[in-house]
């Protein structure tokens, strides 16, 4: 027995003194904008630790983004990094949930849409009035979003490669539709129109696959910023702000 109870010690200390050793990585915020006299020293997409301090000049603005949240650092002189606060983790969680391709539903409206601006709820949905980029993660669903849920519009999809267009309606009180993967795949680094009915706007996107989904804030606006997917990285940005 006392064999066992001092391996069982000797071993317990050994794992301690192993941690002891072992550094635990910091928090990290990462700069998503930044404007003025400094701002080539704080390109996008660089990380900074979250206890670092930065010097900045006067008329300097440097926003950076971690668990925390969204931070505007200004003004000049030295300022910590990494702001004081409670994690934002059920707000991040909301607005990058996944859904399941072969369970997606679509999305109803939640109060009077009227006199205000309408964001997209969700941080994977393809709006429908906005070009550009779009980062979906590997073997996700993809759906459209409309920032109105009025009327029951038919949007026509079009791709280079596709034998011919795909047309997506969004029922009555909805803002969300699926996409059809099984007729028009989504392919990493191809475009797609999306046109409005009745010879209205078209906007052109182009998707981006992540291989994983970053669980965190950093690492998720670290990959947004690598594959220019900015529309994204602003809707994350003020959701945590």
């Amino acid at each position: 027995m006392s064999l066992v109870r001092n391996f069982s010690i000797g071993t317990a200390l050994a794992i301690a003194s192993l941690t002891a050793v072992i550094p635990v990585a910091a928090s990290a915020e990462v700069v998503v904008a930044s404007s003025g006299p400094s701002a080539g020293q704080f390109p996008v997409g660089r990380k900074l630790g979250a206890s670092e301090q930065i010097t900045l000049k006067a008329g300097d603005t440097v926003t950076v983004l971690g668990s925390a949240g969204t931070r505007v650092i200004s003004g000049a002189g030295n300022h910590r990094v990494g702001a004081r606060g409670a994690a934002k983790r059920s707000t991040f969680a909301t607005l990058t949930r996944q859904r399941d391709a072969a369970r997606v539903r679509t999305g109803a409206v939640r109060g009077d849409l009227t006199g205000a601006a309408v964001t997209r709820s969700n941080l994977w949905y393809v709006d429908v009035t906005q070009s550009g980029t779009m980062c979906i993660a590997d073997g996700m669903a993809v759906q459209l979003w409309r920032p109105s849920a009025e009327g029951a519009p038919t949007y026509r999809v079009g791709n280079a490669s596709a034998t011919g267009d795909m047309y997506l309606a969004f029922a009555e009180g909805s803002t969300a539709t699926d996409w059809n993967l099984a007729q028009m795949p989504v392919e990493d680094g191809a475009s797609y129109t999306i046109a409005a009915p009745g010879g209205g706007s078209v906007t052109e996107v182009t998707f981006a696959v992540l291989e994983t989904q970053p669980d965190n804030p950093e690492d998720l606006a670290a990959a947004l910023i690598a594959k220019g997917c900015t529309g994204q990285l602003e809707l994350l940005s003020s959701a945590l702000m």
